[in-house]
């Protein structure tokens, strides 16, 4: 099924995606698996519209041992919510 979508000025001017999140931004942490930054990446572009930050960090996991985990962050809170019940690949 091929899908028909508005343009997203954001995406135009190559500056949805940010480098480095902002301090206003509502992130959450995730444990890093393999090639999970990129699908985030993909189903974020696919199904959210605002300002978004994926990328690496270290931190502690639920044994507080350092481990690499993925953030991600939003601009919109809104998003984060919608992102952690409805994205696949945080469910595994």
């Amino acid at each position: 099924m091929n899908k028909i979508k508005k343009t997203n000025p954001l995406n135009l001017f190559d500056i949805r995606k940010l480098k480095v999140p902002p301090g206003h931004f509502e992130c959450i942490a995730i444990p890093m698996t393999y090639n999970l930054e990129d699908a985030l990446v993909r189903w974020i572009e696919d199904h959210l519209s605002g300002r978004f930050y994926v990328g690496r960090t270290l931190g502690l996991d639920k044994d507080n041992t350092v481990s690499t985990l993925i953030k991600v962050g939003f601009e919109d809170a809104k998003e984060l919510s919608y992102f952690t019940l409805a994205c696949p690949h945080l469910k595994y």
